[in-house]
Formats: structure tokens, sequence, C-alpha cells
């Protein structure tokens, strides 16, 4: 018997578009890096882009589990003397960009090499719930309705 290997031309990839209100960050972003790498598929092979597009729609509105909307803190360095600087997850989902925080969670989830570069291409995370790819008749994915430990309403 031999070992099945997809060829980039066998790949079908749909569109899933993810609502995030209310849906807890780490758990929809490990939902999100699976599809978005093709692991969910029967298909699945490691060195070829298996995965689906994902539209994630209202990300201003995703939770956090505990206190980390408070007490988690991103650093950085401006390059200058004394010119470390920190930021909240409250800050950030409050801020211009709250996408960004569901990027950078699936981005860390996702492998640090040129497949996964080109599986990063295939998110699209918008702050608000408008999107412009109704063109591809995205499906809609419940991440709420695969575990109760997925929402939080409160």
């Amino acid at each position: 018997m031999k070992t099945y290997s997809a060829k980039p031309s066998e790949v079908e990839k749909k569109w899933f578009v993810i609502d995030a209100e209310d849906l807890v960050l780490g758990r929809m972003a490990s939902q999100i890096s699976m599809r978005l790498r093709g692991k969910h598929k029967a298909m699945y092979t490691p060195h070829i882009d298996c995965g689906d597009n994902i539209i994630v729609i209202n990300a201003e509105k995703v939770k956090l589990t505990g206190r980390k909307l408070t007490d988690k803190k991103f650093y950085w360095h401006t390059g200058h003397p004394g010119g470390i600087k920190e930021r909240t997850m409250d800050q950030i989902l409050g801020g211009q960009h709250p996408e960004r925080v569901i990027i950078k969670a699936v981005e860390r989830m996702i492998s640090r090499s040129p497949l996964g570069r080109d599986q990063m291409k295939k998110l699209h995370v918008y702050a608000g719930a408008e999107h412009p790819h109704a063109a591809q008749n995205p499906e809609v994915l419940d991440v709420a309705a695969m575990n109760p430990k997925n929402k939080r309403s409160a």
C-alpha cells in the first residue's frame, strides 16, 4: 500500500466566514489555524497548501478568559535607550487595529516557513461585520456550536 500525497491541482479550496463575536480568542485561533493548514481534510499533505480561505468578522468583539484583557502585556523596543514599550490586550482591542489580535494569535500557531506565509495570506480579518468577499460565496463556520467552551457571553 502506498501513502497518498496530494498534488496542488487536486486540492479544493473553500471559503468560510467566522463571526468572532463572543468567541474565546485562543480556541477560535486554533480552529482557524487548523483550517488554514488543511489538517481537517482527509487528503492533508504536510508540504502542500491544502487549507481553505477564512474570513473573520467582528474581530473587535472577541473575548478572552480570565484576566488576560488587563494582565497580558506585549512588549517591543524602539531601538533607542530606554525605549521599551508595552501595550495590554485591552489597549490593542480598543485601538485602531483590533483585528491584529486575531492575526497574531493565528500567526503564532502556523509554522514560520514559506508555506506558512502562504497559508497566512488566506486569512482575512475585519473589525466590523462587513467584508468585501461576498463574491466568493463563503460558507458560515459556526465555531461556537463546536464546543460550549468556545463562547463567552459576559
